[in-house]
């Protein structure tokens, strides 16, 4: 029972969607608010008067809605290609791609959704090689990496057995909410009482089942929409049914070493990590709820009355799915990245990540490629509550430089924004409790919890994650590079780091259930939070200067 009970509870967590009207646009106020909001309206009332320019914005990830109402107006299209006539106008070797590229579909007009995690595709790989291995015959090498494969099998052995634990659980939760569904109608009936929760928590019985009932009653109908106990069966159902397919895509493809939708659907040569000219222009691709709502925090149009504010005021949306529902390819990142900086993109956003990296110098290579043209990248920390400097969340901004079997000081990217994700919250609870955090891999944080933004077919919903935070670094960046377009990307970053609003608290530390604080400094290379305001006062005084004088205001 407990551990129904619990399995129950992280389903309540993970399927939980904010809903609160008066955060809706958190993320923007300012810290004076109440709120670590980046003063979006601040800022612009400090530019008003001041020209600017048009920036491209490439959204990395599973998609963009390139018809919404919201982004119709401001998504980039490609001056060379003339729309649906099947040619490569523009000679880039990509044919119609008016909004951008998608990397993970096929010639025929298919896209992957489904794909497995990198783990698996790695214990895939050799698994045929070291499964039945003798250790005591391998030669140095194989040795080393017969090592890390035990360690990527169980892994995946480890996942497949929690997806099928957590499936079988299923139905015992079910049949349980069922019965404290059931236990806390039959005492309102007992009183005569309408199914609110008011009612609810003035039951005074403390039946255990009863008091299940009240919990699941407080989390579903906070929520609204649910007025009956037939309505909060209705809601339990389908969130079961949802987990249940998450845990069962775990099985049939996440954790599947056999599944391969890379041979059947974009048919590249998946072994040459340099070939480039493969997929197809469907930006949007089967889910682009991700994506959609990324590209809504970088610059929804702003004041139109519809939806919800974007952070910057002039952008175009490069929309490059490389994302599926699973782990991205590092060819497909590459792809994306220099696709990006050869079509104009100043600012790439980058909200995915891994635990591992299956070619990390062709990832590198465009890394490197998009700091010598000037572009700016950020990227998402992740969301697993992790140390990023003891845990790699890739891709990283951090390359090996080699010289025959020599390697050198390890070198990154002066162009490169790595960002954890702020809550709502103030005091102890500044952090969000999924953020990944590090000293000296995560440069700074920003909003990144309850975040309204747009979805495809013109909807709009709260998500929380990294996901969220980094493209409101993103869309800072943007107003930057719009207003101050002499800034070098290097410099857009500077000025980032050094206009944060230093947060001088003891926070929780996400993933330590010690209940220890520690001090927010400790958790990045900055210390602070993202503030437009200060980076926007800051730009002006950095105009034809090289170095940047830190200049900002305590929350």
């Amino acid at each position: 029972m407990k551990l129904v009970l619990k399995t129950f509870a992280l389903l309540l967590l993970t399927s939980s969607i904010f809903a609160q009207e008066d955060l809706k646009d958190w993320f923007h106020k300012d810290p004076s608010e109440g709120y670590m909001g980046v003063s979006t309206e601040k800022a612009y009332e400090a530019l008003e008067g001041k020209s600017n320019q048009s920036v491209i914005v490439a959204i990395i990830d599973s998609g963009v809605d390139a018809e919404h109402e919201d982004l119709a107006d401001i998504m980039w299209v490609n001056p060379g290609e003339i729309a649906d006539n099947g040619i490569d106008d523009d000679n880039n070797g990509y044919i119609d791609d008016i909004h951008g590229w998608n990397f993970i579909g096929g010639p025929n007009g298919m896209n992957v959704g489904p794909d497995t995690y990198e783990v698996t595709r790695l214990y895939g790989k050799y698994k045929y090689k070291f499964e039945n291995a003798n250790p005591a015959l391998l030669n140095k090498e194989d040795k080393k990496l017969y090592e890390q494969f035990l360690v990527w099998q169980e892994e995946v052995t480890k996942q497949r057995a929690r997806a099928e634990n957590a499936l079988k659980e299923v139905s015992g939760i079910e049949t349980t909410v069922m019965a404290a569904i059931d236990a806390i109608s039959n005492e309102l009936t007992k009183d005569s009482l309408d199914f609110t929760l008011e009612n609810i928590n003035k039951i005074t019985n403390e039946d255990q089942m009863v008091a299940i009932g009240k919990n699941i009653a407080n989390d579903f109908m906070s929520r609204g929409g649910i007025e009956s106990a037939d309505d909060m069966r209705g809601a339990l159902k389908e969130a079961l049914a949802e987990d249940a397919k998450r845990q069962q895509d775990k099985l049939d493809y996440a954790y599947n070493p056999d599944f391969d939708p890379r041979s059947t659907i974009v048919k590249d040569n998946y072994s040459n990590s340099k070939q480039s000219v493969y997929g197809n222009n469907d930006i949007e691709g089967p889910d682009a709820l991700h994506g959609t709502h990324v590209a809504g925090i970088v610059a929804a149009i702003r004041n139109n009355d519809v939806g919800m504010n974007g952070i910057a005021n002039n952008v175009r949306i490069m929309s490059i799915r490389t994302v599926p529902d699973g782990d991205e390819r590092d060819k497909d990142v590459a792809n994306a990245i220099r696709y990006a900086v050869d079509n104009g993109a100043s600012i790439i956003n980058m909200s995915f990540g891994k635990g591992y990296s299956w070619d990390k110098k062709v990832v590198d290579d465009a890394v490197k490629y998009a700091t010598k043209k000037d572009v700016l990248l950020v990227h998402a920390a992740g969301n697993s509550a992790q140390d990023n400097d003891v845990t790699g969340n890739f891709p990283v901004n951090e390359y090996d430089k080699s010289c025959g079997i020599l390697w050198w000081k390890k070198k990154e990217s002066k162009n490169w924004i790595e960002v954890g994700a702020l809550s709502y919250k103030s005091g102890e609870d500044a952090v969000a409790t999924f953020s990944n955090y590090g000293q000296k891999s995560v440069d700074i944080f920003a909003p990144g919890v309850q975040i309204y933004s747009t979805l495809p077919d013109d909807q709009y919903r709260y998500l929380q994650g990294t996901s969220m935070a980094s493209p409101v670094v993103a869309g800072v960046a943007a107003v930057l590079r719009s207003y101050f377009p002499a800034l070098k990307a290097s410099q857009v970053k500077e000025i980032i780091m050094k206009s944060a609003t230093p947060v001088d608290l003891m926070v929780k530390k996400p993933g330590d259930k010690s209940g220890d604080l520690v001090n927010f400094k400790t958790l990045s290379i900055q210390g602070g939070a993202i503030n437009l305001y200060n980076a926007v006062q800051m730009a002006k005084l950095t105009k034809g200067k090289k170095k940047v004088k830190k200049k900002s205001t305590s929350a």
